[in-house]
């Protein structure tokens, strides 16, 4: 079993910045942060693979935010900048033991957080 607790959602305005974090009871082979917009289907949005820290994002938050690991706390962060309005979404952190598969499919992980609101105005 893992426990994950995200934390640090907001509101910002449009350009601004934040950084959400989850905290882990245990880091797994890969550890991923998703959001669900409401009316929409949860997305994959950052993945990091744990034991060498290489990471993936998705197209829509390329350049603009970055998925870090602090593994003395096991702790995962997601720096959100240059926000646009389209980011507004519950973040949730999700986690899974087993090789492979796609990282951005909802159905790999097994383990999920809560959820952090994060709203970005215009």
């Amino acid at each position: 079993q893992v426990q994950l607790v995200e934390s640090g959602g907001g509101s910002v305005q449009a350009g601004g910045s934040l950084r959400v974090s989850c905290v882990a009871s245990r880091l797994t082979w890969s550890m991923s942060w998703f959001r669900q917009a409401p009316g929409k289907e949860r997305e994959g949005v950052a993945v990091v693979f744990t034991g060498g820290g290489s990471t993936m994002y998705a197209d829509s938050v390329k350049g603009r935010f970055t998925l870090s690991q602090d593994k003395a706390k096991n702790t995962l962060y997601l720096q959100m900048n240059s926000l646009k309005p389209e980011d507004t979404a519950m973040y949730y952190c999700a986690a899974r033991d087993h090789f492979g598969g796609v990282w951005y499919h909802t159905t790999e992980y097994p383990y999920w957080g809560q959820g952090t609101q994060v709203t970005v105005s215009s």
